[in-house]
């Protein structure tokens, strides 16, 4: 008798249904498994035999071959013990299950017959869900993660008898359900605050246009003036996540294997600061089986990369396709994984080596040839990537004495939310969700500007010697800055705040 079990894979972002196919016949008994599996697929005949004696059952004293269908494509994961298990237990008539196809299984074996915990759940329980498959068993440790998907019935197992009595209609497994809604109630609580930021107006102002429209920043300043510091708090001021972003994030972080523990939604936008030893891969993702990378991490979220300068130069080249597109793909053997990268990118450095250029309290002792050689290890085109750049001052100490709190992230909050809801209602029906990502059609429908804005930028595009990306991107600033404040209009005064926002290009430091 030739039994079949749906499972299912994970490939790139997505997952795709894997067909468990188990023949026997008399021959010398073992184990045979076809269809391209790695070598964690093939270790599992060995676990498989283990689980099935220690949980009660017979090996079948029969040559035994599994089949993973479709047979042409990679498979890779210890996920399939599970459905490898059951598919000989009906196959041997060791359990009778009439509807066995309305079921998709997967979860690794330990030897005792237990069920541990797999990685990239929630996207094949999407993929099952698209193929009419509803009812899902999942490992007990990703039931909740799985029980977001609507209409379908998720049974979490903790051993291999518990999903063969299921099966066999001995003893039921209750459903997982979740209430996403009160995830979502109980999302967003952070244990820093702009208010903890001492002065820093002007930055603090920056920041906030740059969350209003999603732009990437640049904050040049001396060590110790708070850099890192307002870098940790813009999650704070970030609008919340909708359902679909945050499925689109705990996609991400199920298939990284990164999904933290009893976790069914990831419902705060991601902050992501790898260290400056990090490689090109790991920025962007990749490797033999497709990983996402830190900026795929950091979608929707904030990706934070601290003395920008210091990063490997081909880790930050790397980085510029990813931002300009919003989508990474990693071409492989096996196929081509697309991971998205729709992020803030803030970065952070020195305004030279030792680090005190400009400081009105350290004296700077670095040459003008190191100056130079230091600023240059991020190139002309990656620095046009980032739409605003701004200096960081030390802090006066009048302003850490002050104990007079300033603004809340609640209340910064409240004005980035108003003005990416403008957005949102401007761009509908667009694929567009914020200013920085607007095209260069779209720029000029948009951001028009009158008779003084136009002559106001045309005399700093020629005096600055401005790149084209560079205009464009003062040009949506220019209309972030405007939804800030409710105006329907782009007005020079939103022009000229915009171009104050780009240091390097002005040359305000290091003229």
């Amino acid at each position: 008798m030739i039994s079949k079990v749906h499972s299912g894979a994970v490939f790139g972002m997505e997952g795709y249904i894997i067909t468990v196919e188990v023949d026997m016949f008399t021959n010398l008994p073992g184990i045979d498994i076809v269809g391209l599996p790695d070598t964690a697929v093939k270790e599992s005949k060995e676990r498989v035999k283990s689980a099935l004696k220690n949980s009660g059952f017979a090996i079948p004293q029969k040559r035994i071959v599994v089949n993973l269908a479709p047979a042409n494509t990679k498979k890779n994961g210890a996920y399939l013990d599970l459905p490898i298990s059951i598919a000989i237990l009906v196959a041997s008539g060791q359990i009778v299950c009439d509807r066995l196809s309305d079921f998709l299984i997967l979860g690794e074996l330990a030897l005792d017959g237990s069920v541990r915990s797999a990685e990239g759940v929630l996207p094949m329980t999407l993929k099952a869900r698209s193929h009419g498959i509803k009812n899902i068993i999942v490992p007990s440790d990703n039931a909740t993660e799985a029980a977001v998907v609507s209409d379908c019935n998720i049974y979490g197992a903790t051993s291999l008898a518990q999903v063969a009595a299921h099966l066999g209609s001995e003893a039921q497994i209750e459903p997982t359900t979740v209430d996403v809604e009160k995830i979502f109630s109980q999302a967003n609580s952070f244990d820093v605050d702009f208010a903890d930021v001492k002065g820093q107006e002007s930055v603090k102002r920056a920041i906030e246009v740059a969350a209003a429209g999603a732009h990437n920043c640049l904050m040049i300043g001396s060590p110790g003036s708070g850099k890192t510091m307002i870098a940790k708090r813009i999650p704070t001021i970030l609008p919340d996540l909708s359902f679909e972003e945050a499925l689109e994030v705990t996609k991400i972080y199920s298939i990284a294997g990164l999904l933290p523990e009893n976790s069914s939604l990831i419902t705060s936008r991601p902050f992501r600061s790898p260290h400056h030893t990090v490689s090109n891969v790991s920025i962007t993702g990749g490797g033999t089986i497709p990983k996402p990378g830190e900026i795929s991490l950091a979608h929707r979220g904030v990706l934070f990369l601290d003395e920008l300068p210091e990063f490997r130069k081909d880790a930050i080249e790397a980085m510029r396709q990813p931002l300009e597109d919003g989508y990474f793909t990693v071409s492989r053997v096996a196929g081509s994984a697309t991971f998205p990268s729709s992020t803030m990118l803030i970065g952070g450095m020195n305004p030279c080596k030792c680090g005190y250029k400009g400081d009105p309290t350290r004296e700077c002792s670095c040459t003008p040839n190191s100056v130079r050689n230091y600023v240059s290890k991020i190139s002309g085109p990656m620095l046009d990537r980032f739409d605003i750049q701004i200096q960081v001052p030390s802090v006066k100490y009048e302003d850490l004495a002050n104990r007079q709190k300033g603004e809340s992230s609640k209340v910064i909050k409240e004005r980035v939310t108003k003005a990416r809801q403008i957005q949102l209602e401007r761009y509908k029906g667009m694929n567009i969700y914020s200013n920085s990502q607007l095209s260069a059609s779209a720029i000029e429908e948009y951001c028009q500007i009158d008779e003084t804005g136009r002559a106001l930028l045309g005399e700093v595009y020629k005096k600055l010697g401005l790149s084209a990306r560079a205009h464009a991107r003062i040009l949506k600033l220019s209309r972030t800055i405007a939804d800030l404040e409710g105006a329907p209009d782009i007005t020079p005064v939103h022009i000229a705040e915009a171009i104050r926002y780009r240091s390097l290009d002005s040359n305000l430091l290091y003229k």
